[in-house]
């Protein structure tokens, strides 16, 4: 468990960006979304240049995103959730193989859960 909370302190920044992303795609498509309909219903041309500059923040966005969650599990860790920052890490506890629970906002790993679990089975370390 040491050695997982220390890797926070890499893990931390990067799924705090990656959280951020997600939450800022989200809203990005659907603002896309909006300005298809505008763009297909009249041929706006101030939507269509507004539409390739939200389609170009989003690919942006995207590659960055997947970046940090590369990141993150080229450290051994896995990204459960994006846009909760929920990361788990491979572990053993008292033999068994269990996955440390840690996600955006909360100071260390205070949870873990069974492999065939997922967040809604975390328990208090």
């Amino acid at each position: 468990m040491a050695e997982a909370n220390q890797a926070l302190e890499i893990v931390r920044p990067l799924a705090e960006r990656m959280a951020e992303l997600r939450k800022r795609l989200t809203v990005g498509q659907r603002l896309q979304a909006e300005l298809v309909s505008i763009v297909g219903g009249n041929g706006h041309r101030n939507a269509a240049r507004e539409y390739e500059e939200v389609t170009k923040a989003l690919d942006e966005g995207t590659r960055e995103m997947v970046a940090c969650a590369g990141e993150i599990q080229a450290l051994g860790a896995i990204v459960k959730d994006l846009e909760l920052g929920l990361v788990d890490f491979p572990s053993l506890r008292d033999g068994e193989e269990v996955l440390l629970c840690w996600r955006v906002g909360e100071e260390e790993i205070g949870f873990w859960h069974s492999l065939h679990e997922g967040f809604s089975g975390r328990r208090p370390l």
